[in-house]
């Protein structure tokens, strides 16, 4: 069993890769900044960008996983944090793994990206180019740091309301739709993927998507 540590383990996201890997009896710390216990977790108060934190977590865990907003919040974006991250999980052994965005995803090969095309939602490309920018930073780093990046569909989170279905399918790099055209995966099913990656790598310093 690997030691997993979960910034933003009390989101929508970090909260369900924490509930799925502890069901399977990883030992799981959640870090927060608002410290919110789980059953079948330990908690730490901290926060991403601070490098104390990021150094003690890269080194008392197996995989780190970043699971909070990519724009800026308190004047702090995650794509600052990802150098000083990459560095100490090199240094400490351990492997990134990141909840991305789906709007970097290509809708067909050779594009656009989602994000980029006529219908996606302006309240929501803040948060998909900063995605992209943080993606962008991972591929830039030097082949000794381990990650692992994964896109969820195009309906996905607590306001989706998309029901679990206890299966899922894998993709690359462009947006996965089901047979009526639809991208949704719902938080379970998307926990369940991430947790399969970190107990059976197969993506290696690589974007993958799920879906339905």
């Amino acid at each position: 069993m690997s030691k997993i540590a979960v910034f933003g383990g009390n989101g929508f996201a970090g909260s369900a890769i924490a509930k799925e890997a502890a069901s399977r009896g990883h030992e799981v710390t959640v870090v927060a900044r608002s410290a919110q216990s789980g059953t079948d977790t330990n908690v730490v108060q901290g926060s991403v960008h601070d490098n104390t934190i990021v150094e003690q977590i890269t080194a008392d865990n197996d995989v780190v996983v970043v699971a909070i907003p990519a724009r800026e919040i308190d004047g702090k974006r995650l794509l600052d944090a990802v150098t000083p991250l990459a560095d100490a999980a090199a240094r400490n052994g351990a492997r990134i793994a990141v909840v991305g965005g789906a709007g970097s995803l290509l809708v067909a090969e050779g594009g656009p990206r989602v994000v980029d095309t006529p219908d996606f939602p302006d309240a929501y490309k803040g948060e998909a180019l900063a995605h992209a920018d943080v993606l962008d930073a991972l591929r830039a780093t030097d082949s000794n740091v381990d990650w692992f990046y994964v896109s969820p569909a195009a309906a996905f989170g607590a306001h989706a309301g998309v029901a679990p279905k206890g299966s899922f399918q894998l993709g690359g790099d462009i947006l996965l739709t089901d047979a009526e055209g639809n991208s949704a995966i719902a938080g379970e099913d998307y926990a369940h993927a991430f947790v399969d990656e970190i107990e059976t790598p197969a993506h290696r310093r690589q974007r993958f998507t799920v879906a339905h």
